[in-house]
């Protein structure tokens, strides 16, 4: 063993054989040893895992990191070390920056930024020029850099026809569009679920319908054009209905839901606090119980975070007149602990905020290497990238806009306190967090 060894003792292993507790030894990026016991050789770090579990990094499919055109929002680096933070060694940029991830020099430019960052930074391309939704982006030129998720995320592409074109250009790349689901004519200005709360406090409601016209239309694009389809942050018991029997026939789709969508509901927003806006809007309590249970099921494949930042200045508005997003990137694991681990247990929990999301973006590890990228999302064994969240089940989160790492404070979350922490995070066998704390 070389003077850069890390030795993570005393943890819980989620190998592919069930869990164990073993020492976990890293060299030259690599998982070296997995043993009972490992000497500590001289000049090796030592991570404590005691009362931890060490699985793979997590993979988040869904990142807004603003930059370039909303720096005061976000960086990649701030993003990144947010993510890192929150157990993340991988994150997938949404192309809804200014200029639009529209472009492979956009996306070079993105990607360079995230070089030397705490997270590995993949991006998804645009589908369209612009996000505009009238020309398909190129795809092909983006496809060649390495972009396997593409989407227009924030707009929903309305034009049927141009969707239909996208998938089949898609297929033929061997690349995934990912779709947010929101038919604008029946949102209409919505700015918050349409149902008893949004009557109360006068705001325009965003009809659960909205969502589920898109996905319906784009499964059955799917079975049209035999192309995959991933569908993002669903938050209704129709869509997550809809997908199951997509699935049931056989159909190549996948779905996302992001932690507030499986803790929150509409009534939070009696306060009117803009905190609480967010697009999908938070809906019922069925639809949240809808959501948990397609998470639990198989149906959604995948926790997103949809970690969307925005300057307390934008924030510090009315309500209807607040950009939608909230933060998630630092929060995501104790949330979906403290909701799916009781029915789940730890190995389909990293699964469904691991090994899943990295292989829907093509990070995972018989593809990542395709993407010009690490493999992330494990499994946990010899020879595998030293791609590891250590997270302690027996501790707890506190929400404190103090130690977020992102350039916003839009949680509403603050003061709250779940299940769990993450105590250690190691990206490419670097120990990037240690104790809860960034390295650099």
């Amino acid at each position: 063993m070389t003077e850069r060894t890390v030795i993570i003792r005393g943890g819980t292993v989620l190998t592919p054989d069930g869990e164990r507790r073993l020492d976990v030894a890293i060299e030259a990026s690599a998982v070296a040893a997995l043993a009972e016991t490992i000497d500590i050789p001289k000049g090796a770090t030592v991570l404590d895992a005691g009362g931890c579990l060490v699985g793979p990094g997590l993979v988040d499919l869904h990142t807004h990191l603003r930059q370039p055109g909303r720096e005061e929002a976000e960086t990649v680096e701030t993003g990144a070390r947010a993510a890192a933070l929150g157990g993340y060694t991988a994150v997938v940029a949404m192309p809804n920056t200014e200029p639009a991830i529209d472009s492979a020099g956009v996306a070079r430019d993105v990607l360079a930024l995230g070089r030397d960052a705490l997270a590995e930074v993949a991006v998804a391309g645009a589908i369209t020029v612009g996000r505009a939704g009238k020309i398909l982006a190129p795809m092909g030129e983006l496809a060649e850099l390495g972009v396997r998720l593409f989407t227009d995320d924030g707009a929903g592409v309305q034009d049927g026809g141009l969707m239909r074109r996208a998938l089949d250009y898609a297929k033929g790349l061997g690349v995934t569009l990912a779709q947010h689901c929101e038919d604008e004519c029946l949102a209409a200005g919505g700015v918050m679920h349409e149902g008893c709360w949004s009557s109360r406090l006068g705001l325009p409601g965003m009809p659960a319908v909205a969502e589920e016209a898109m996905v319906a239309r784009d499964v059955a694009l799917a079975r049209l054009t035999g192309a995959a389809v991933h569908f993002l942050h669903l938050s209704t018991s129709g869509s997550v209905d809809l997908v199951r029997r997509a699935k049931a026939e056989g159909l190549v789709v996948t779905a996302e839901a992001a932690p507030h969508h499986m803790i929150l509901t509409h009534d939070e927003v009696a306060g009117y606090d803009p905190a609480f806006r967010v697009n999908p809007p938070l809906r019922t309590e069925d639809d949240v119980a809808a959501v948990i249970a397609g998470l639990c099921d198989g149906t959604i494949d995948a926790v997103a975070t949809d970690h969307a930042p925005h300057a307390p200045e934008a924030k510090d508005v009315p309500f209807d007149q607040a950009p939608p997003g909230m933060l998630g990137l630092q929060t995501a694991l104790p949330i979906a602990w403290q909701v799916l681990s009781p029915a789940l247990g730890p190995a389909r929990v990293f699964a469904l905020m691991s090994t899943q999301p990295a292989a829907i973006a093509g990070l995972g590890v018989t593809d990542a290497r395709l993407a010009g990228h690490s493999a992330h999302g494990g499994p946990v064994e010899v020879g595998a990238a030293a791609n590891l969240c250590i997270f302690d089940p027996t501790a707890s989160t506190t929400v404190d806009l103090k130690r977020l790492a992102s350039r916003s404070r839009n949680t509403p979350y603050a003061g709250r306190t779940f299940a769990g922490a993450v105590r250690h995070t190691v990206l490419r066998g670097e120990p990037v967090v240690i104790d809860g704390v960034a390295q650099r």
